[in-house]
């Protein structure tokens, strides 16, 4: 079947536009503004973009005031419920008791969901993600409510949940030899178990074998190591290896912080970047959310600035999460620096919610105060990044882009909210004025999977009830791995005080 989408204003690809300025990491070609417009799609792909009516096609979808976008690539997609909002904004003392102690990872360590509530948990999230307009996602769910990482077993469940819903997932079961802990005098080191390092390591490289032989676009294998200094050095070689061998990606958080910076440097004598380019791992397969903490960074004593550079060089993309970043008291020093210097950037959500839009709209924010310039970041470069940028670390020149030969990937904003005022430029517009809950149809590989703002045969409030009653049993179990071993109500205190 054709189906003709018709929409007010269409964000099409074209290939005849130049990349950009000299250096500048960005895919030849962009995106151009189309007004009153049509999207034709034919099973799973895009066949025509231009205007109203130039093609024959069995069926037309009005979308009316909208603004229609290829699908939104999200790099560090929240599969989890929220953490972000119980850890962003502690002192430093009561930011020590949402860690593991090291009693708790040494003798008392446990999983607080079994295994159905897990795989509940990751549909939830697929569930937010689409409903936000993500149609690809490379999943990130915290462990800290585990009882080390995720299995071979979770990474399956989450495969059949995207597809079952039609979301597009790069996946694979998270995987460390070490954790971040608090040690009784209240200092923090990485308790070592090398042993679970190696069954996580093991049950990823089930897992690609399995997703191998998944006949579906919507599950790709990938290897999503925890973060870089919760991996032994043979970890990180074996996932590098492993890679090379099957073509997968690999993503790793790193470059994070800065006690990540310190724990890499006393462990093995060198920088994060100069580890991962040591253990082979830095390269055009890998993904690097969030990237911040170079050589260069203000608050890296370095005295150098190399480290961009060879970023630049190696190809390896950096997923940046300027929400999540900024919730942490941290930024990207610059996106335009960055940008400019050659480094391939994607975007990512890593917290609650999974709004891109909302991304978008404090990274820009954020580089104009970093830079004192209103134009050290345009919401053109940044929704660039959600989408081609994203479908580039991916290796995927058919995601991204609303052209004919193109996936089928595409969400439509809404536009007519009188909430969001007056409408001008309309990716300034949605950027500035409204958020990625405007999303009001959503379209993967050719199947609808959003319409009218909702997604068929999903019980959303029956699902939040649930969710809700799982994130309260998780916020009650950092308590038994507070150091201090400290009530619920004495790590998370009220905004205000209640009466």
């Amino acid at each position: 079947m054709r189906r003709g989408l018709r929409a007010r204003h269409v964000l099409a690809y074209s290939s005849e536009l130049t990349a950009g300025e000299p250096g500048a990491a960005r895919p030849a070609g962009g995106h151009v503004m189309l007004t009153d417009a049509e999207v034709v799609v034919e099973d799973s792909r895009i066949v025509a973009v231009g205007p109203r009516g130039a093609e024959p096609v069995d069926d037309v979808i009005e979308l009316g005031n909208v603004l229609l976008l290829p699908g939104l690539v999200d790099l560090d997609a929240l599969s989890d419920i929220d953490h972000t909002i119980l850890d962003s904004w502690q002192s430093r003392e009561l930011g020590l008791g949402l860690q593991w102690s090291r009693d708790y990872a040494t003798h008392r360590r446990r999983a607080v969901f079994d295994a159905g509530e897990r795989a509940f948990i990751r549909e939830y999230s697929f569930v937010q993600l689409l409903l936000h307009g993500v149609t690809t996602a490379m999943p990130i769910a915290s462990e800290v409510h585990s009882d080390w990482a995720e299995t071979f077993d979770d990474a399956v469940a989450m495969a059949e949940a995207a597809r079952r819903l039609g979301l597009r997932v790069y996946v694979g079961p998270a995987y460390r030899s070490g954790v971040n802990v608090v040690d009784a005098d209240g200092t923090r080191s990485i308790y070592w178990n090398e042993e679970l390092g190696e069954a996580g390591f093991d049950g990823a490289a089930e897992f690609l074998d399995w997703a191998a032989g998944q006949d579906s676009d919507l599950v790709h294998g990938a290897l999503l190591p925890c973060r870089i200094e919760t991996l032994s050095e043979d970890l990180m070689r074996r996932t590098a290896e492993l890679a090379s061998e099957t073509g997968v990606l690999v993503r790793l958080h790193a470059l994070q912080g800065l006690l990540e910076r310190r724990f890499i440097l006393e462990r093995f004598g060198a920088s994060p970047l100069a580890v991962l380019a040591r253990t082979g791992l830095l390269g055009p397969n890998l993904l690097i959310p969030h990237g911040i903490y170079l050589d260069a960074h203000p608050l890296v004593d370095a005295d150098t600035d190399d480290d961009l550079g060879t970023l630049a060089a190696s190809g390896a993309a950096i997923v940046h999460c300027p929400l999540t970043s900024g919730r942490h008291a941290s930024a990207l020093n610059t996106f335009d620096r960055y940008r400019r210097a050659g480094v391939r950037i994607a975007l990512g959500t890593d917290s609650f919610p999974p709004d891109l839009l909302r991304g978008i709209d404090i990274g820009v924010t954020i580089a104009k105060v970093l830079t004192h310039r209103l134009d050290a970041a345009t919401y053109a470069d940044y929704l660039t990044a959600a989408t081609l940028g994203g479908a580039d670390a991916l290796g995927r020149s058919d995601l991204g882009r609303l052209a004919a030969g193109a996936t089928a990937d595409l969400v439509a904003f809404r536009l007519d909210d009188p909430r969001d005022g007056v409408l001008d430029d309309p990716v300034r517009t949605l950027c500035m004025n409204s958020t990625a809950r405007a999303a009001d149809f959503v379209m993967v590989a050719g199947r609808i999977t959003v319409r009218d703002g909702v997604i068929p045969g999903v019980d959303l409030p029956a699902m939040t009830r649930r969710a809700q009653a799982l994130f309260d049993r998780m916020r009650a179990a950092y308590s038994e791995r507070d150091y201090l071993r400290r009530p619920a109500e004495e790590l998370f205190p009220p905004s205000f005080p209640a009466r």
